[in-house]
This record gives C-alpha cells, sequence and structure tokens, in this order.
C-alpha cells in the first residue's frame, strides 16, 4: 500500500440538477498532492442516524481512500434524513421515501459536472483521472451502486448502467427480491424487480456473515451475497467473519448505530477495498492479489474471498 498523505475536504459542493427537487451537494475529498487521480463515487445509505445519511457521513472510509490516492465524491440523497424536513421533498411521492432511481441520477449528474466541480474546487482541477471511475454504495447505497454497474429493474424496465464507471463495491447491499420481509415487500416494493443478471461491470461484493438484517429480508446474511452469485463477469466477494451492517463502524466513528463495532474489521475493510479498487482500475497493479495471499495468510483472518469470471 502506498503511503498515506493528508487529505482536505470541501463541503457542500452543488452541481446542478435541474428538475430535482433541492440542490445536489456533496463532499469532496482528496489527497492534498499527487494528480491523475481515480474518482469514487460514494453513496450512502439510510439508518437511524440523522447525519450519516448524507454527505456527512463514511469518513472512516472516504478519509481513508483520499489518504491514499482517491477523489471521493459523497452526494447527499433525497432519501437523506437531513432533508426530512425540507417541505420540497416529498417521502410520500412515486419515489419515496428511499428515492431509488433519483439516487443513479445523483450520480451520473456528478460525472456530468466534473468541469463545473473543479471550478468550485479549485484544489483538484486539473488532477481528476476521468478514465477511472469507480462507484461503492453501503446498504441502500449498494442498490444504488449495483444499478449504476448494470443491474436492471424488471417492472418497469429500467436501466441506469454507466459506461464512465469500470468498477465498483456493494457494501451489505441488498439481493434478491424473492426473499424480502413483509415490511420491505409493502413499503420498498421497488426491491422486489431487481435482476441482478444484467451486472456485468466488475465488482467486489462485501458482506457480513452475522447480517440478518431482519427487517429487509427473510433469507439471512446470505442475501446479501446475491448480488455476487446472481450477477455476470468478474466479480469477487468478500465475507467478513461476524460482521453485520456497519461492517465494524463504516458509516461513522463511533456511531450508535453500529452494532458490530470494531476497529479491526473496519482496518480490514479499508485496506482490502483500497487493493480491490487500486487493481480494477489499473490492469496489472498487485494490490488486490497481495491483499487476499495476506488475508489467507493470516493466523485468525477477519474474512474470506471467493471470486468468478477471472481467467
Amino acid at each position: 500500500m502506498n503511503d498515506a498523505v493528508p487529505v482536505f475536504s470541501v463541503s457542500p459542493v452543488t452541481v446542478p440538477a435541474p428538475g430535482r427537487a433541492v440542490d445536489l451537494q456533496l463532499r469532496v475529498s482528496a489527497p492534498v498532492v499527487g494528480g491523475d487521480l481515480p474518482i469514487i463515487l460514494l453513496s450512502h445509505g439510510q439508518g437511524r442516524s440523522n447525519h450519516l445519511s448524507s454527505l456527512n457521513g463514511y469518513a472512516p472510509l472516504a478519509s481513508f481512500w483520499a489518504a491514499h490516492g482517491f477523489v471521493v465524491l459523497q452526494p447527499t440523497h433525497l432519501s437523506s434524513k437531513t432533508l426530512s424536513g425540507d417541505s420540497r421533498v416529498d417521502p410520500t411521492g412515486p419515489e419515496g421515501p428511499l428515492f431509488w432511481q433519483s439516487r443513479a441520477l445523483d450520480m451520473t449528474r456528478i460525472l456530468d459536472n466534473l468541469d463545473v466541480l473543479e471550478t468550485q474546487v479549485p484544489e483538484v482541477r486539473g488532477r481528476l483521472d476521468r478514465g477511472r471511475i469507480a462507484v461503492v454504495g453501503h446498504s441502500m447505497g449498494g442498490h444504488t451502486a449495483s444499478l449504476l454497474l448494470g443491474a436492471t429493474h424488471r417492472a418497469p424496465p429500467v436501466s441506469f448502467a454507466e459506461p464512465r464507471i469500470k468498477a465498483g463495491m456493494l457494501l451489505a447491499a441488498p439481493g434478491r427480491g424473492d426473499a424480502l420481509s413483509k415490511l420491505a415487500a409493502e413499503n420498498y416494493g421497488f426491491f422486489s424487480t431487481i435482476d441482478f443478471s444484467t451486472m456485468a461491470t466488475p465488482a467486489l461484493v462485501v458482506a457480513g456473515d452475522k447480517d440478518a438484517s431482519t427487517h429487509l429480508t427473510v433469507a439471512g446474511p446470505s442475501w446479501h451475497a446475491d448480488p455476487y452469485f446472481l450477477s455476470q463477469g468478474k466479480k469477487s466477494l468478500l465475507t467478513l467473519f461476524g460482521g453485520e451492517h456497519c461492517l465494524g463502524g463504516i458509516s461513522g466513528y463511533d456511531v450508535a448505530e453500529t452494532t458490530d463495532e470494531s476497529p479491526e474489521r473496519v482496518t480490514a475493510v479499508q485496506h482490502l477495498t483500497w487493493a480491490y479498487l487500486r487493481s480494477a482500475l489499473y490492469p496489472g497493479d498487485a494490490a488486490w492479489a497481495t491483499a487476499c495471499a495476506a488475508l489467507t495468510a493470516a493466523p485468525t483472518p477477519p474474512g474470506r474471498v471467493e471470486e468468478k469470471g477471472y481467467q
């Protein structure tokens, strides 16, 4: 792994979003030095906290990735609890309460407006590698990421596949639609029509083997691995031993909603996800192979890796 460098973070940065209920705002985190920096689009989940589901969450991941050479772009989606008091955002409308289509459009809008972003954040002007873009999402954000990576919805037919995105990661993401809990089926019916068979872009799926998510599924922890088993193309699956929905605490430092708080697990997620993206965006880079070998050789490994689609 390359050495960590100081990081700067700028927020809120506003990009054009005609027709959106409120302005699209995001946080930009980047290393203070370096050029040709690959880009990570990071989609937040939901959860009970008031501010983690926004551009203010996921510091353990965003700061780490930025310190090791990525520019991390974190939007506040319309489903964010930070917007719950805004009368312009209607959670009872056709897209509410999770705004699943708007979330995917947010990411496309950001990519369409990288020039605007560079104008507002001159510290990154001329430093972005627009040919190396990845999308990452946690929980509901994992659903958003899956759509950008090629997953579709069958009824009505919907596709948000984004060719500018070259790789992605789904962290504790939702799985197949025929294993929903009663609560999820009644309130988040769009999950029932997801089709992962069209998700062909290379991706790493990260799942905790104790992440039952009974409010969402009747299938147990294996549900979160569905995007790996049901998709095509080059895919990797990292199963974290003892991991629950927050994977040790990736959504924020010392947050109450983390049920499996573990700095060691967060460290494993940081290092392994960084290594995966390095190798996925830079063919020939050995970071992922090296990380997987270290994981296998560890006296008490924090998880295991499975892969498919590689020759």
